[in-house]
């Protein structure tokens, strides 16, 4: 058989490089913040809306959104959540924080551990920021267990900073998520 039969035989018989599409469930999904200050951490949690990835494994290419509601976020002090949806967050006027995926590198394995980097927009406070995630993924038949910790620069990123004379915070959020989903085929 000629090379050039051959490889029209096989771009015909070999299956295209399917999609895959994760759907996850608010339900399932945790959303944590913690900001450190000189004395101690303050931890809160903020809900997701929805959030979805369409995404080819050969070619990396992804979609999708993952929203993430900005007015849910609570620490556990009133007074501290008014002021952090007032003056940092500007929650009314910025009510979502929406992750857009474009390409994602790694290799989810058949059934195990695997590690993944989301790469995408960042769309938070009014800004576009570009960021890569990475993901620990834990994979059983359809079943995906997900975790990502990653780092805002809130004041960077145009987000008013608490600190006074009494209070010194960072600069920056450590924010983690988890989730459990199933792969959607």
């Amino acid at each position: 058989m000629p090379v050039c039969s051959f490889i029209v035989l096989l771009a015909v018989c070999l299956p295209a490089a399917s999609s895959m599409s994760l759907e996850l469930d608010p339900a399932k999904t945790e959303v944590q913040f913690t900001l450190h200050d000189v004395l101690h951490a303050v931890h809160g949690t903020f809900s997701l809306e929805r959030g979805s990835i369409h995404f080819d494994p050969e070619s990396g290419k992804a979609s999708g959104e993952i929203v993430v509601d900005v007015t849910s976020g609570a620490s556990g002090n009133t007074a501290r959540d008014h002021r952090m949806h007032k003056e940092i967050l500007e929650s009314q006027r910025y009510p979502e924080a929406i992750f857009l995926p474009d390409r994602i590198a790694g290799q989810l394995a058949p059934q195990g551990s695997s590690r993944i980097d989301v790469h995408g927009v960042l769309k938070i406070h009014g800004g576009d920021h570009e960021i890569t995630l990475h993901f620990d993924v834990q994979r059983a038949g359809h079943r995906y267990t997900a975790s990502t910790r990653f780092i805002i620069p809130y004041v960077q990123w145009g987000m008013k900073n608490p600190s006074n004379f009494l209070l010194k915070v960072d600069r920056t959020v450590e924010i983690d998520v988890q989730t459990s989903l199933d792969a959607i085929p």
